[in-house]
């Protein structure tokens, strides 16, 4: 029932071009404001420990994690774990994922709605996210459409994850670059370089929302849900 078909091709294949256009300009944006040093000579670290501080926020650990922007805030331990390349870094471009991970510790301080849903999805979206194909699968081989709509039922939580993901990401990117600013972190014309690594990473939640509802779309279509012909 599901494959690899003209549907599947017509629906997805916009989204991947997206997405890998996405993750190239954030990997280009990041890389020549890498360059660019902050006149104030702080790290990235330093950055978020002072942004952190402005606020009152002062029971987040920040901690040097390995893998190329593979920066993020646990909610769970209240940490933020930046890259090598942001840790250590007084580039613009680190700053500017510094200062937005610890604006995702701010909302979590701050109770931000949409950030404590996130977190919530975060169990049933991994689960969703495998167990959807396994009972996709299985109710195609064995042409059960009961064990296919339960499928595309786990795989709605994994596209809810991704547009609840959409306004955390976007607020903390915006509470980002007020605030390096007010902070002393930056000038406001290194804001605007600072910013456009964050409004280029923003593309990639974009795109990943985008693909996940496209994604959900196609089953809704092959299982005969939309359009009432089931293949």
């Amino acid at each position: 029932m599901f494959g690899l078909d003209s549907v599947y091709i017509m629906l997805m294949a916009p989204a991947l071009v997206l997405a890998g256009i996405a993750t190239l300009v954030t990997r280009l944006t990041f890389n020549k404001y890498a360059k660019k040093m902050a006149s104030s000579g702080m790290t990235g670290a330093q950055a978020a420990g002072r942004l952190l501080a402005a606020q009152g926020v002062r029971d987040v650990n920040i901690e040097e994690v390995q893998g190329f922007l593979s920066d993020h805030y646990d909610p769970r331990t209240r940490t933020l774990r930046l890259s090598p390349e942001v840790y250590a870094s007084q580039s613009l471009s680190a700053i500017g994922v510094a200062c937005h991970e610890a604006g995702h510790a701010i909302q979590h301080s701050k109770s931000y709605a949409p950030l404590a849903l996130r977190s919530a999805l975060v169990p049933v979206a991994q689960f969703g996210s495998y167990g959807s194909y396994i009972l996709i699968f299985l109710g195609s081989i064995m042409a059960s459409l009961g064990l296919i709509k339960i499928g595309i039922v786990l795989f709605s939580a994994t596209v809810l994850f991704t547009l609840v993901t959409l306004p955390v990401e976007w607020n903390a990117s915006a509470r980002a670059k007020l605030m390096m600013v007010s902070a002393g972190i930056v000038t406001r014309s290194e804001q605007r370089h600072a910013g456009a690594v964050l409004n280029a990473a923003f593309m990639t939640y974009l795109a990943a929302a985008l693909t996940a509802l496209l994604q959900l779309l196609y089953y809704l279509i092959r299982s005969g849900i939309i359009g009432g012909r089931r293949d």
